[in-house]
């Protein structure tokens, strides 16, 4: 028995999977989405925590079985968030920056006028962009009291630390920060230096097939054995297991990754570098194209417009219509990512 726990932008999913693969159980709870002013995107970091507590619990119930039944437990989480904690406490310092949030866009374009976009392009594969986790955490260390002795990580690193106790990422996760060498596989010290991140304040980085360390929150004491960015784990999901596979998966927003193998391509216009996984210290690497809004724009439709209830009626509506009339909506909600990269375009 394994539960998975995908800890997405806007809800936390967690699967019961028996030995032959099938889901024996599940369970999804949707948390709050916190926008303190535009362009800023935030979650309580705790109540993701609380979330996937109780999703998780709740997933093993409906499988049937005993939390010390279950044999690993597996983290697929939206990447690019950044959780500040303390150690000591285990307290969250600020709620998470989400990687939907714009707030460092003008930073970004300050470090592009320095020319240090073709250092992070070739040790990350990533462009100068508030999407990533790099100028997240530079905000927290400007704008956060104590965060000068916090811990930083992504999703997976906060849900880890709290299940086992251990400040760890594995290597798809930090590939997105930012600031980690994609091709040596370690937090790169100029990049850091950038932007005033101590490297010990960053997880360690592992391979994503891998036993972090067990926890007993369920009950028994369970490994933890495998991290993956939920983009990346869709890849392996989607048996895109050969170079030249490629998926394309729709949630809040739309990524489609396609699998390079042990090749490392070269940064290509509009298009990121990635790791596509890394079982092992070697790693395999993707091109990805990242569209930020998709399933988003009709959550917006919901809870912003009010023009639907639930997202199934939008088939019925669509399907009702003989054409457009000429009306076109760009959904740049949070920016343009692929192939612009605008994080001012809007709506």
């Amino acid at each position: 028995m394994i539960l998975a726990i995908d800890q997405g932008t806007t809800g936390t999913t967690c699967l019961v999977f028996d030995d032959g693969g099938r889901v024996v159980g599940r369970a999804y709870s949707e948390f709050e989405q916190h926008f303190p002013r535009p362009g800023w995107v935030e979650h309580d970091a705790g109540e993701i925590w609380e979330t996937t507590r109780r999703v998780g619990a709740e997933a093993i119930a409906d499988a049937g079985v005993a939390g010390g039944e279950l044999d690993a437990i597996g983290i697929a989480n939206q990447r690019e968030t950044v959780v500040a904690w303390d150690l000591a406490s285990g307290e969250p310092l600020h709620r998470a920056l989400v990687w939907q949030d714009r707030r460092t866009a003008a930073r970004c374009e300050e470090l592009r006028a320095q020319g240090r976009e073709p250092l992070v392009r070739e040790r990350t594969g990533l462009v100068l962009d508030p999407y990533f986790s790099g100028t997240k955490i530079e905000w927290l260390l400007r704008n956060v009291e104590g965060a000068e002795r916090a811990a930083f990580g992504t999703v997976d690193s906060w849900l880890l630390f709290k299940l086992t106790g251990r400040h760890a990422t594995d290597y798809t996760n930090a590939s997105r920060t930012m600031l980690f060498d994609i091709r040596r596989l370690a937090w790169d010290g100029e990049l850091c230096a950038m932007l005033g991140v101590d490297p010990a304040q960053l997880p360690e980085p592992l391979p994503s097939a891998h036993v972090y360390g067990t926890t007993a929150e369920f009950g028994g004491e369970v490994p933890v054995a495998g991290i993956a960015g939920d983009q990346q784990a869709a890849l392996f999901g989607q048996a895109c297991h050969a170079p030249g596979s490629a998926k394309n998966t729709y949630g809040t927003g739309s990524f489609v990754l396609l699998n390079t193998g042990s090749a490392f391509p070269e940064p290509a216009e509009g298009l990121l570098t990635t790791i596509a996984c890394a079982p092992g210290e070697a790693a395999a690497y993707a091109l990805e194209a990242s569209i930020f809004v998709t399933g988003a724009a009709v959550q917006w439709l919901r809870d912003g417009l009010g023009i639907i209830e639930e997202a199934a009626q939008t088939e019925a509506m669509a399907a009702s219509l003989d054409g457009n009339d000429g009306v076109y909506f760009v959904p740049a909600l949070t920016g343009l990512g692929s192939p612009h990269w605008d994080p001012y375009a809007r709506a």
